[in-house]
């Protein structure tokens, strides 16, 4: 997951703003941004084995589709599929040249085990060698079509489609349509990447904060409109140009609320439930409001030890795994759950505490 480049600004004038301000404001906003803090607590005792719940539970496999074969989720019967990411350029070769094949080949698959698949639409990396989208994209006529993400110590950390250009959203609205007519009921759901992004003004002068909320906007209504049936889903973290609750410019509460109007669920990457940035982003909008739309949330790579963005094996002797759950059912509401496939821990502490 990206580090936005707002942060450091912000917190540069967070402390300016500490050191000039009465000591009850100091409290108030400390008070604000700490109101989850200990949250997590309320689940310590939660152990295994899992309940029934009325949650769906899928196994999250990022790219590596070949995983699902013969796996042990396969034979679990609280797990209902697989969730697979799968890359813009590898389903539209040349523009409007589509080939679905592989999520053809892996819906079978699942199928035959009497399971079902998640789409994750990638339009995204955070691999600085990997290009997401079309190599038709990039080309003047979509203002280069992707662009570099960099962390805040400047560093590449992968790409991103331009979701803020309407020329862009034109042809992932096409992508949508065509997976619709392809897909619609026949997949579970479908879900768009999450929107915390490494971008900003410096790097592309068409880019807004506020036009890139518009842009998300703008495709999940597209989602909305080429799946009828399956579940669409928009994972919202967090956005350019705001953080919360010390900077609040609407934008990632206007996706949420959005998402809401139409029908388009709402997930998040990274049950974190410890780190505040977490807590006081996806975690604070999904459990403040009551949805109607479904709410979705990802255990990711370093999550199953209380780190993200990580695949380092470390020697944990507690299973968070009941505690996560917990969490996710009571506080969040959630409606999905999607657990990484990340050894030793998912076979050793999820499969363990689902028997």
């Amino acid at each position: 997951m990206p580090v936005l480049n707002a942060r450091t600004s912000v917190a540069i004038g967070l402390v300016a703003l500490f050191s000039f301000s009465a000591p009850s404001a100091f409290a108030k906003w400390k008070n604000s941004a700490d109101r989850y803090a200990e949250t997590y607590k309320q689940y310590l005792g939660a152990s295994c084995p899992i309940a029934q719940d009325g949650m769906k539970h899928f196994v999250y496999f990022a790219r590596d589709r070949e995983a699902i074969k013969d796996h042990p989720f396969l034979d679990h019967a609280r797990f209902e599929g697989a969730q697979i990411m799968y890359p813009w350029r590898e389903l539209e070769k040349g523009e409007g040249d589509y080939d679905f094949s592989l999520i053809e080949a892996d819906l079978a698959y699942l199928q035959s085990k009497g399971k079902t698949l998640f789409v994750q639409l990638q339009d995204a990396s955070f691999n600085p060698d990997y290009v997401p989208v079309p190599d038709y994209l990039l080309a003047d006529a979509y203002a280069g079509g992707a662009i570099q993400q960099f962390d805040d110590d400047n560093r590449a950390e992968g790409w991103v489609a331009k979701r803020w250009n309407s020329k862009v959203q034109e042809r992932f609205a096409k992508l949508l349509q065509a997976l619709g007519e392809s897909f619609d009921g026949r997949i579970e759901g479908i879900n768009l990447q999450e929107s915390a992004i490494g971008v900003s003004k410096e790097q592309d002068q068409q880019f807004t904060p506020a036009k890139y909320a518009d842009g998300l906007r703008h495709n999940m209504s597209s989602m909305k409109a080429a799946f009828s049936t399956s579940v669409v889903m928009q994972y919202a973290n967090f956005m350019p140009g705001e953080w919360l609750p010390f900077e609040d410019e609407g934008y990632l509460k206007s996706v949420y609320e959005h998402g809401e109007s139409i029908g388009v669920g709402l997930g998040s990457p990274d049950l974190m439930v410890k780190r505040k940035g977490q807590l006081n982003h996806p975690i604070a909008m999904m459990h403040e409001r009551d949805y109607t739309a479904p709410l979705g949330i990802a255990i990711q790579d370093g999550n199953y030890t209380g780190r993200t963005g990580t695949t380092e094996v470390i020697d944990s002797k507690q299973n968070i795994v009941p505690l996560l759950h917990a969490f996710a059912e009571d506080f969040l509401k959630a409606d999905y759950m999607f657990w990484v496939n990340q050894e030793p821990y998912f076979e050793k502490d999820v499969l363990g505490c689902f028997e």
